[in-house]
């Protein structure tokens, strides 16, 4: 089946994006409308494409065309590859939208919908609070029996948790993860739980002790009850204080791409600039950096039937 090549540039307009999504459709429907057992799935009505008119009305559509269009994109990359997808994804440039108790309904509401089917996760975001991070990881794993997780662009800090629940890591050219050491009052952890912050202001220095307690434990886990499941204790844990301490990632924000990654031991499947899979992945990631911006959101939480955003103060 020869396709039509993408042009992924950072900004391209809606006509643009809608007739790159239109030609993906008409050029992989014909395979995509079956189901693995041969019958026909009927029209898709998600978008119109054609001389067709939305089922929606005009006004409804026009506010929501975004949306639609992200979906179908959605729906195109399941029947790719044979599995459920759904996005998280946050836009980093603003300081509010760190990982938070507050998206623990709708990250509930969006794997609701899944059925316990093998399922992707499409992840972007900085991290954030480790209490919301173990209640999303628990999430994943009560509702995901098979899960991986897709990074497009950056998962880091708390972030790089959530990835480590998953069997397989997704990653391409553009690709990180990052260090997982927490922070205390703006401080780095293992700053803070040196023994001379404990003369000055012992509560931090707690605290911070068991900020590392808790990360520790939870990335320890998720890797031997997952795609380290079998390893020694030991593997394990070079793998979590590689990511956890300053000694071989100095900065918080270092760059674990998908050869570092590899080197530690995570289980990443790398795909290429040029893969089909990627580019339509990309594409995808591509639209969402665009309508976050420009709608002015913190996070959309997104699957191909269900779309809950919130909005940036």
């Amino acid at each position: 089946m020869s396709t039509r090549p993408l042009s992924l540039v950072p900004i391209m307009t809606k006509c643009d994006a809608w007739l790159m999504a239109t030609s993906l459709r008409e050029q992989l429907w014909g395979e995509m409308s079956k189901h693995p057992n041969g019958t026909s799935t009927g029209s898709e009505s998600t978008f119109p494409r054609g001389k067709s008119l939305p089922s929606q009305s005009p006004l409804f559509w026009v506010q929501q065309k975004d949306r639609y269009l992200r979906q179908l994109l959605i729906a195109d990359i399941e029947a790719m590859t044979g599995r459920r997808l759904v996005v998280y994804f946050a836009n980093r440039f603003k300081q509010e939208s760190f990982i938070n108790a507050g998206d623990i309904p709708y990250v509930a509401e969006l794997l609701g919908d899944l059925s316990k089917a093998p399922a992707d996760l499409l992840l972007e975001t900085n991290g954030g609070e480790t209490d919301a991070t173990e209640a999303i990881v628990s999430l994943l794993q009560s509702t995901v029996p098979d899960l991986r997780v897709i990074v497009t662009n950056a998962a880091k800090s708390n972030g790089t948790v959530i990835c480590l629940a998953a069997s397989e890591i997704i990653m391409g050219p553009t690709s990180e993860l990052g260090p997982i050491d927490p922070s205390v009052g703006g401080m780095p952890a293992s700053i803070a739980a040196e023994p001379i912050v404990a003369q000055q202001n012992y509560a931090l220095h707690r605290l911070a002790a068991y900020a590392i307690m808790q990360t520790t434990k939870l990335a320890t886990s998720l890797l031997k009850n997952g795609m380290l499941a079998g390893k020694s204790d030991q593997e394990v844990g070079n793998v979590v204080a590689a990511l956890s301490t300053k000694n071989v990632f100095h900065s918080h924000g270092s760059v674990v791409d998908h050869r570092e990654a590899t080197a530690l031991g995570l289980a990443v499947r790398y795909l290429p600039e040029d893969d089909e899979l990627w580019r339509r992945i990309w594409l995808l990631h591509c639209m969402y950096a665009q309508d976050i911006t420009a709608r002015n959101h913190l996070k959309i939480f997104e699957g191909r039937a269900r779309s809950t955003s919130v909005a940036a103060p």
